[in-house]
């Protein structure tokens, strides 16, 4: 029996690899892309990375993506559109548990590729991020719409920003918890978001004395001050040592006198963010007289410090991500003592919880005051403050 030609060996060859090739491909790639995003941020992530997520070649992913920022854009957009999509299969008018209960469902699905969004968003084109802020916006209208027929207030969807917030604070962590546990803490926490007063601001509001901000008295606290407002604004990806170098007018070769590299500025900027939370929590607990009242001063405590340090918050939450393990390290350490401290007075105030539920919940209320802070355009005031205040504690059940 004659034996197959060459082209036609090829051509069953190629069948074979097809018939193997899974047929979601594209969908695997942009799970796999955003699970690199949101560990290692924009920047840092490679196309190896995501093509070893897959178990394909990198040059194979080139064949479905021609460069990472079209797969970071797919990645941004499949998330939303997925969203949009839950929710327009919702009737219009239906009760606010029906519009959050899709929301939270998905967005816990894909946790592992979600919160990426949240801090590397700015790396899309001004006509990428328009078209995104378009579908939220969309999104944003959807529960603000459920949430007033809920509970009727004129909040200019401040409740409903923040309730989002809630629920997306999943894809900022790693608490491990089940997912339908998680889909059950979410939807009761951004519930108790929307049916809070943000006018009315929080019970009993705690005065909150936080500590004075950093006065730069050296050569080396000045590098740190000129740095943290440019990462805040372009990323610190984007920012050279010669901008940090002119900001306070040295050559860039200067700066090495004082730190190693770049990233050892960032370092240092986020064990500052670090540490001036934990003076914060120090001071206003100090005289607390029970539980409620710890739970109370820490969200009083934490909204203000976001407030006060808006760029370095921010810094410090979008950047982690970049920093190496070895500088990475000593923050995380100090951000789980912080979580600690909250886990153990919010299960003071609620027994019923266990530590992993406790920790989602405080995450929870961390992602309100981002939100919330956001559409208030972090405006410095009591008002805006008492307001987050007492949605972080609707967040926490409270």
């Amino acid at each position: 029996m004659a034996s197959a030609s060459p082209s036609a060996r090829s051509a069953e060859t190629a069948d074979r690899i097809a018939a193997a090739r899974p047929r979601n491909r594209r969908q695997l790639i942009v799970e796999a892309a955003g699970r690199v995003f949101s560990e290692r941020g924009y920047h840092s992530a490679s196309m190896e990375q995501v093509a070893a997520g897959v178990g394909i070649s990198a040059a194979a992913l080139y064949r479905h993506f021609p460069n990472k920022y079209a797969l970071f854009a797919e990645c941004a957009d499949v998330m939303v559109d997925g969203l949009v999509a839950a929710l327009d299969e919702v009737p219009p008018g239906a009760a606010l548990p029906d519009v959050l209960t899709p929301i939270t469902r998905i967005t816990v699905a894909h946790r592992a590729s979600g919160g990426v969004y949240r801090w590397e968003a700015r790396y899309l084109s001004r006509e990428d991020r328009h078209r995104l802020a378009v579908k939220f916006g969309h999104l944003v209208g959807r529960v603000d719409d459920a949430v007033q027929r809920a509970h009727p207030l004129a909040d200019e969807r401040l409740r409903a920003m923040a309730a989002l917030g809630a629920i997306g604070s999943i894809t900022m962590h790693h608490t491990s918890i089940a997912q339908r546990r998680a889909e059950e803490l979410l939807l009761a926490s951004a519930s108790g978001v929307a049916a809070s007063d943000p006018t009315s601001g929080p019970p009993g509001a705690h005065r909150v004395d936080l500590p004075a901000r950093p006065v730069p008295r050296t050569r080396r606290a000045e590098i740190l001050a000129a740095a943290i407002p440019l990462f805040a604004r372009h990323g610190f990806t984007s920012v050279t040592n010669g901008q940090i170098a002119e900001a306070v007018g040295l050559t860039p070769s200067a700066l090495y006198r004082h730190y190693p590299g770049k990233i050892d500025i960032l370092a240092a900027a986020c064990l500052q963010a670090a540490g001036l939370l934990a003076q914060g929590v120090e001071r206003n607990l100090h005289e607390v007289t029970g539980p409620h009242e710890a739970v109370g001063a820490l969200a009083a405590t934490y909204v203000a410090y976001s407030f006060e340090y808006t760029e370095l918050n921010s810094v410090a939450e979008a950047e982690l991500a970049g920093l190496p393990d070895g500088l990475r390290q000593p923050v995380v350490l100090a951000q789980r003592d912080h979580i600690a401290v909250w886990e153990q007075e919010l299960r003071l105030v609620r027994p019923e919880l266990d530590p992993r539920q406790a920790r989602v919940l405080v995450h929870a209320g961390f992602g309100v005051v981002v939100e919330a802070g956001r559409r208030l355009r972090w405006r410095d005031s009591p008002d805006h403050r008492g307001a987050v205040t007492a949605l972080m504690l609707g967040a926490l059940g409270l």
